[in-house]
């Protein structure tokens, strides 16, 4: 069989994809590109029409790397720079607007690296500048390489970043005030959203319809994708196959009826039907914004039109590939979206259990395949999510029988004939109110199956077993020829896996403790047989955001959560955990001012758990006059010989009145106000004698913590230093005669931090 063009220009682009991925941004990719050189010589010479696809791998090669180098300079980071930007999208939030940006011209200060590169920045901006998508602005930014928090089990946003093609991070300078320097160019879609505001339609409705049929999802809010991940209905609101179908057969629908007008007698034979079909499906998913499902749904569309138009074309996996290939050269970041594989994979699941097999007629026809389709789809589609975001969403099998039929019979229709009949005064908002209360049913549904069904996050160990039993019952039922006994074999194990106790619980005189990477703040987890316990919650940063939010599904359970005092990046995340958690007992000191009632932490208090033993050694019992920072708890947790101490922000003066309860070595030390000067003191560190230090602190935070002298004076005591900025969330394991190892989450220069 031969394989045509779609599927070597595919393999092609992914190779070069691959490549240019895995040599990242390091330069390691000069050693393949001799190679590609020298292979580009030999197909020259000796098979020239293979030189097609070398240069399509080496294309899209050269596009990644591109993106690699296009990141902003370390030596800017922190730094002012001067951009002209247009803006591409604006989502607005409590006192601020995040904004996406193209960059159109750069300026660094002086003496510093050129920021040339630069081609997409995210930034907040803070004010009373009313933004809009399209406008051109002069403004300084002060920006950072895109970087995200490195946790366990958590989202990847660096790697998010990087996939969308966003270089640098940052957020808008007020002085000097942003200056606009063009009002947005009114286009085509700017028409449409802004006669989408002015109709009398719910705000619900309006984003709805601009997700639906315009492609801007961006109109969504929190907590409308929270209700679609948790229903697995997100491709629902996707524009794809659905509406790029919908569009070209209406179309042709309508062309072919003028052609029987026009021309009775050989109407079937006129081209031009199928053309504007074919127009009109080239159109709308450009008017979507040519996203990577619609792409692929346009590349499909075209070939079912070639086909039932009576032409010769490739068939379904020709399709397929050529889809595949067409996106990646367009956008090879593509590659690294997790919706970009579900897509292709639910396509290309959808043509592997219908090959063969006769095309449905009749109502009672159509329903058996929907259903059939839709059963099987379901558990494959559950193992590539649950590979991809680590969760799963118990009804979507069932919602996804009603909801499919619904979005795709009544709301589509009803959203684009709004559309069409829109310059009919009073009918396009029928169509448009009828939308209206088909969403508001639609979101009713949604929001019953969250009720009893909820989003579930099974523990990291069972994720892969689970996806893996999920894989094997889609196959076992999917594929013809399968036994009965094993069909049936696959959905019993699938069944009864999520009830199996996969997760490993430690034993008992074994602490495991985590200093997560919160940015500038700190959240630590001490964690044994039975015992949960947190000692501070983290910052919430001025957008409101709690990076809290990110480790964990709500529903968790503590124990004990000691919040070593008020300031925002040591209590911020307290909100989170009243919202989203369920806390056994709250500890902090005296007098400050939470809300949530807690107990009073004080010096003497000791309690025990699991073998391990836990002390407070500051502050004092009372009432005290002491600072927000020296009042903070300090917290020592032993097991044997180790010792771990976290001594929150108080300061030098503090710490000489309680290092000498302590007992030398310190094992792990969390240093004192992420590594301020005003903390760690000479006599501190001697008498202490720490072996790790921990410095829980943002990177290029704006305080230099740590600071250069406190990072000597642990130097010359020859501890052993890490920092969150850096080597992102740590882990360590407290056990009695075994020595402790610090493992970071983000390993810098391909190994693991050893001292």
């Amino acid at each position: 069989m031969r394989l045509g063009v779609a599927v070597p220009a595919a393999l092609a682009t992914l190779s070069g994809v691959l490549l240019a991925g895995w040599s990242g941004a390091e330069g390691h990719f000069l050693p393949w590109l001799s190679i590609i050189l020298v292979g580009l010589l030999w197909l020259t010479l000796g098979r020239p029409k293979l030189l097609i696809w070398l240069l399509i791998g080496g294309f899209a090669f050269v596009s990644v790397q591109q993106e690699w180098g296009r990141r902003l300079p370390p030596g800017l980071s922190g730094e002012d720079v001067t951009l002209q930007t247009r803006i591409l999208s604006v989502q607005r939030e409590e006192g601020s607007s995040r904004m996406l940006l193209a960059v159109e011209k750069c300026r660094a200060p002086v003496n510093l690296p050129n920021c040339d590169s630069l081609r997409r920045v995210r930034v907040s901006a803070y004010g009373e500048h009313a933004y809009q998508a399209g406008e051109r602005w002069q403004m300084t930014l002060r920006l950072r390489p895109p970087r995200g928090f490195a946790n366990p089990d958590t989202f990847n946003f660096e790697r998010w970043l990087w996939r969308e093609g966003i270089h640098a991070t940052g957020y808008v300078r007020q002085d000097p005030a942003p200056q606009r320097l063009a009002t947005t160019a009114t286009g085509l879609r700017q028409k449409a959203l802004a006669m989408l505001a002015s109709q009398p339609l719910e705000a619900r409705t309006q984003r709805w319809l601009a997700a639906l049929t315009l492609g801007e999802s961006d109109q969504l809010t929190q907590d409308d994708w929270a209700l679609l991940n948790a229903t697995g209905t997100t491709h629902l609101v996707v524009i794809s196959g659905l509406h790029v179908g919908l569009v070209a057969s209406f179309t042709l629908l309508l062309a072919r009826w003028a052609a029987r007008l026009l021309s009775p007698t050989n109407w079937r034979l006129r081209a031009w039907p199928w053309w504007l079909a074919g127009a009109a499906a080239v159109g709308y998913a450009t008017l979507a914004g040519l996203a990577p499902p619609a792409t692929r749904a346009m590349v499909m569309t075209l070939l079912g039109l070639w086909v039932l138009s009576g032409r010769h074309s490739p068939g379904a996996w020709q399709a397929w590939w050529l889809a595949l290939a067409l996106i990646l050269v367009v956008n090879p970041l593509s590659f690294w979206r997790p919706g970009l594989w579900l897509s292709f994979i639910a396509v290309g699941w959808l043509i592997i259990i219908w090959q063969g097999r006769q095309r449905p007629s009749g109502i009672k026809g159509w329903c058996w395949a929907l259903l059939r389709s839709q059963l099987l789809l379901a558990p494959l589609m559950a193992a590539a999510v649950l590979l991809a975001f680590g969760r799963v969403a118990p009804a979507a099998p069932l919602i996804n029988l009603v909801a499919v039929p619904w979005v795709s019979s009544v709301m589509v229709p009803s959203a684009l004939l709004g559309w069409l009949l829109a310059p009919l005064p009073g009918v396009g908002q029928l169509m448009w109110w009828g939308f209206e209360q088909a969403l508001a049913v639609f979101h009713q549904l949604l929001v019953i199956a969250v009720r009893y069904a909820p989003l579930w996050e099974p523990a990291p160990a069972l994720v892969y077993p689970l996806a893996g039993a999920l894989l094997l019952f889609a196959l076992c039922w999917g594929l013809p020829g399968i036994p009965r006994w094993l069909r049936f074999s696959a959905a019993l194990f699938t069944g009864l896996l999520p009830w199996t106790p996969l997760e490993q619980t430690l034993p008992s005189g074994e602490l495991r403790v985590t200093v997560y990477d919160v940015g500038q703040g700190q959240l630590i987890e001490l964690r044994s047989a039975t015992h949960r316990m947190l000692y501070d919650t983290g910052p919430r940063f001025r957008s409101g955001f709690m990076p809290l939010q990110t480790l964990w599904p709500a529903g968790q359970q503590f124990n004990q959560v000691m919040v070593s005092h008020a300031d925002m990046d040591h209590a911020g995340g307290v909100k989170s955990l009243l919202d989203d958690h369920q806390v056994n007992q709250w500890l902090a000191p005296s007098g400050e001012s939470l809300p949530v009632e807690a107990t009073a932490c004080e010096r003497g208090q000791q309690w025990q758990y699991d073998g391990i033993e836990y002390r407070v050694l500051w502050p004092p019992a009372g009432e005290n006059t002491l600072s927000a920072n020296d009042r903070s708890c300090v917290l020592e947790a032993s097991v044997g010989e180790q010792r771990l101490l976290i001594t929150g922000d108080v300061g030098r003066d503090i710490e000489r009145r309680f290092v000498a309860d302590l007992t030398p070595p310190i094992s792990v030390l969390v240093a004192g106000h992420h590594g301020s000067h005003t903390s760690s003191g000479v006599q501190f560190v001697r008498m202490s004698r720490p072996l790790n230090v921990i410095f829980s602190a943002g990177r290029d935070n704006a305080f230099n913590h740590p600071v250069d002298d406190v990072v000597r004076r642990f130097r010359d005591q020859e501890s052993c230093m890490w920092s969150t900025a850096h080597d992102g969330a740590l882990r360590f394991t407290l056990q009695a005669n075994q020595p402790v190892e610090v493992i970071p989450w983000r390993k810098l220069h391909g190994g693991r931090k050893r001292c």
